[in-house]
């Protein structure tokens, strides 16, 4: 027997109840973590925002705020998004464990094993570069402080603004270092966050393709059964069909459950996420000398597009492993069974000529292809800005002078 909570869902269930996320035992101790955990990061992205009360509105300041801002915005709907779904992931994880307790047979548990321990890996993976990705911002933020003191030799400055724009509305220099401690706290239950909830949802729909591939096992099985002309093995090749066709749609209706109840959650994030690009895409172009600024923009980068790429990529793998199925039965030598098999072999064959793919947030089609075509648009997007930067902004991309006058001749028209 398979006991996903302590077997293959055991780290994500400790990364989870840090952060009081779990679905599981939701005390009222959890529930007060979970309302200082989320009004931490809240907060934080009100003060980013409360930076245009008091600072003048230009161009390069909007896109500053709105640079981080949005991202800690996307963290928060990651956030929000498993708190609100509790009641949806205890009944999914039940469900799962439902179909875990049917299997009896030592190769599909090893099969399920299997897709629980590549799980257990990409969740480890994840986690150390998120904790790398909190080391980075921390370098960002104390790195000016290091210069200061190297070349000062120890005496005092007051502290330099910080690159993620904020404001408090109290004495920066006499609170900095609650101010820091907010931060680096808020940046830290985000991270997490963000990791904890993706590599949930990941390894979740990884047990939906192991019962994609048992699915696969129990038709092979029932045709190699069927060989033998015997009446007793054709009535178990026929119910081993029916349990492949039964996991098999129990699959499909696990995929869909979930990510059908996230779907306002993922429509949110990706608009967020989308606009937290573009402006971070206009940051990293229109950079002068601010390497703090441009590392922080490529750090927000990586992360957006290294969730973009996971997610699309196990929605493929999810496409992938019910084509599969269908590719099995095609394989096989169905046609050396017997004729009421063969029936069966051939509706499931007419199935196959619809592709299962997973929709997130009603509009969009989760696949690689899917990504790759984000990918141009963001390319496109890419181009416009640069145009832009050179119409307005000459002097900070530093063109020659006779780029600087041709840009200034097409203005004009």
């Amino acid at each position: 027997m398979i006991c996903l909570e302590t077997q293959h869902f055991n780290i994500n269930r400790i990364v989870l109840l840090i952060i009081g996320l779990w679905p599981y035992q939701r005390s009222r101790l959890v529930e007060f973590q979970l309302i200082i955990l989320y009004g931490t990061l809240m907060t934080f992205i009100v003060f980013q925002l409360t930076s245009f009360i008091t600072s003048e509105c230009t161009l390069d300041f909007i896109y500053k705020v709105l640079s981080s801002a949005f991202f800690f915005i996307c963290l928060a709907i990651k956030y929000n998004s498993f708190w609100i779904n509790a009641d949806i992931l205890r009944s999914s994880l039940k469900q799962l464990q439902d179909v875990c307790n049917e299997i009896e047979d030592k190769n599909e548990i090893a099969i399920m094993e299997k897709y629980g321990i590549k799980a257990k890996r990409i969740t480890i993976r994840l986690l150390l570069l998120g904790i790398c990705c909190q080391f980075t911002f921390i370098l960002i933020y104390i790195w000016p402080y290091i210069c200061h003191i190297m070349v000062l030799k120890n005496k005092f400055r007051s502290p330099s603004p910080s690159y993620i724009e904020t404001e408090y509305f109290i004495d920066k220099e006499k609170y900095f270092y609650l101010i820091a401690l907010h931060q680096h706290v808020a940046i830290c239950i985000g991270i997490l966050a963000m990791i904890a909830t993706g590599t949930m949802l990941i390894t979740y729909l990884q047990h939906t393709c192991a019962m994609f591939n048992i699915a696969c096992y129990r038709i092979e099985k029932a045709i190699y059964i069927s060989r033998k002309n015997n009446s007793k093995n054709e009535e178990k090749s026929y119910k081993e069909i029916i349990r492949a066709i039964n996991i098999h749609c129990n699959a499909i209706k696990l995929s869909n459950f979930l990510i059908s109840n996230f779907e306002g959650s993922f429509f949110c994030l990706i608009a967020a996420g989308m606009v937290c690009s573009c402006c971070n895409l206009f940051r990293v172009v229109s950079f002068t000398d601010n390497i703090g600024q441009l590392i922080l923009s490529l750090a927000i980068l990586v992360m957006l597009y290294v969730y973009l790429f996971l997610s699309n990529y196990t929605a493929q793998e999810i496409t992938d492993h019910n084509e599969y199925v269908f590719a099995t039965v095609y394989n096989v030598r169905w046609y050396m069974a017997s004729i009421r098999i063969q029936k069966m072999i051939l509706f499931l064959l007419q199935r196959g000529t619809k592709s299962f793919h997973l929709i997130l947030g009603g509009v969009f089609v989760a696949s690689l292809q899917s990504a790759a075509s984000i990918r141009f648009v963001t390319a496109d997007e890419y181009f416009y800005i640069i145009l832009h930067c050179s119409l307005f902004y000459p002097a900070r991309l530093k063109v020659p002078p006779y780029q600087k006058s041709s840009s200034l001749h097409s203005r004009k028209f």
